[in-house]
């Protein structure tokens, strides 16, 4: 019999609020986190805004040291893991730490300490480089350190899939609590990289929202006049348990993690294949592996960026993998219009949103739709402007990224 796993705790730092909590009171009243950047110049470029944690304090979290040695990315990691192993009520220093372990997938190194260090070097020499440079800046590190503060001795590393690095390090610790390579896991994603190069990078692909006024107005997934994605920051953490690992702890259950699906689509560096094949392979295996009835599922998190290919793409693979159900029955939202996107974090972030949708009954609005494109209005029953109230039985998290990445998770209740 395979083993069953249930989420037993959700941590979370998002530019909608420094704590799981507050991020979802933001989502469920529609308030957007994203803003004007702040922090280094930005009027050169076409997007002007960002998600930033402004509310998150990592002294709160992290000893001076710590603090010090660690890139941002690293901060927001740890404080999304404390707050979801607290949530859980789980006490890692209980046994050996073989049987815990830690995957927080990251989409791109450290990029601020890279330059920074860059700096250092061309105006001060080699020899100044901080000898903690290169552990604070790697992407491993942000689950290194977690294992590190947890005890934890069993599988540790973090997936780089650009933006579901989150979603298959979740998949991925499915996988290796049903195979018995653990009884449960700290499982997200985090990225701390709304930085000058970042921005610039992505600006000179046209790829981000040039609407600044007002700045939560910038991101429209689905609508018509939709023209980008917004760049932002932030962490979350789910733990994954063995079911009969939680049951023994009494540890509060809140959902159960049925399914997950990877594809790629093998078409472009990051334009999503036709139709969003790849995505719908993706859905149709984490339907397959929940083993659960399509009209068992009341809620999908969609990826949609807001870019102009990307949300009709998502759309049109919805529409196919869930027939008819896509507008009888099945409600569809992109939390991204208020968080923006956070790259490597976001399949994580939108996964603990969906825990969070599936136990409260709530599903959190696209901000910002007014106008859906007409190649979309009519395939799905968007949730547009107001959050939505239902009993859930279960959600899906949809998450892509450039490389023709497709991650798919599903959740019931338990």
């Amino acid at each position: 019999m395979q083993r069953r796993v249930v989420v037993t705790g959700v941590g979370a730092v998002s530019p909608c609020g420094a704590t799981m909590n507050s991020t979802w009171a933001s989502l469920v009243d529609g308030i957007s986190g994203i803003g004007r950047t702040t922090g280094f110049e930005v009027d050169d470029f076409r997007c002007r805004v960002s998600g930033q944690c402004r509310d998150f304090s990592a002294e709160a979290y992290l000893d001076p040291k710590t603090l010090r040695h660690t890139g941002r990315f690293i901060h927001m990691a740890i404080a999304a893991s404390q707050m979801a192993v607290d949530h859980a009520g789980l006490d890692t220093t209980q046994g050996d730490g073989k049987r815990g372990g830690v995957l927080i997938g990251v989409g791109v190194a450290s990029l601020d300490r890279i330059v920074d260090t860059h700096v250092v070097i061309t105006e001060q020499g080699a020899r100044r480089v901080p000898p903690f440079f290169v552990p604070s800046a790697i992407t491993n590190m942000a689950a290194g350190q977690v294992a590190l503060r947890f005890h934890l001795r069993g599988p540790s590393f973090s997936p780089a899939s650009a933006c579901t690095s989150g979603a298959h390090a979740i998949g991925t610790a499915l996988d290796l609590i049903r195979a018995g390579r653990a009884d449960f896991m700290l499982a997200g994603g985090a990225e701390a990289n709304v930085t000058r190069v970042a921005l610039a990078g992505f600006d000179a692909m046209r790829a981000m929202s040039t609407h600044v006024d007002p700045p939560e107005g910038a991101c429209r997934p689905f609508d018509r006049d939709r023209d980008g994605f917004v760049l932002s920051e932030g962490a979350a953490v789910l733990v994954l348990e063995e079911y009969e690992h939680a049951r023994k702890r009494g540890a509060p259950i809140l959902c159960e993690l049925r399914g997950y699906g990877a594809t790629t689509d093998a078409h472009h560096a990051w334009h999503p294949a036709p139709e969003g094949e790849g995505l719908a392979d993706a859905i149709e295996l984490a339907l397959a592996d929940a083993r659960l009835p399509i009209d068992h599922v009341g809620y999908v998190n969609a990826h949609a960026t807001a870019t102009p290919a990307g949300d009709l793409a998502e759309a049109q693979a919805i529409a196919k993998s869930f027939g008819t159900h896509a507008r009888e029955g099945l409600w569809v939202s992109s939390t991204k219009s208020m968080t923006g996107h956070l790259l490597g974090a976001s399949g994580a972030l939108e996964a603990a949103i969906s825990v969070m949708a599936l136990t409260r009954g709530v599903v959190p609005p696209t901000l910002n739709l007014s106008h859906a494109d007409p190649g979309i209005e009519g395939r799905l029953d968007l949730v547009a402007r107001e959050s939505r109230e239902r009993t859930l039985r279960a959600v899906v998290s949809n998450s892509t990224g450039f490389g023709g990445h497709n991650a798919v998770l599903v959740f019931a209740t338990a």
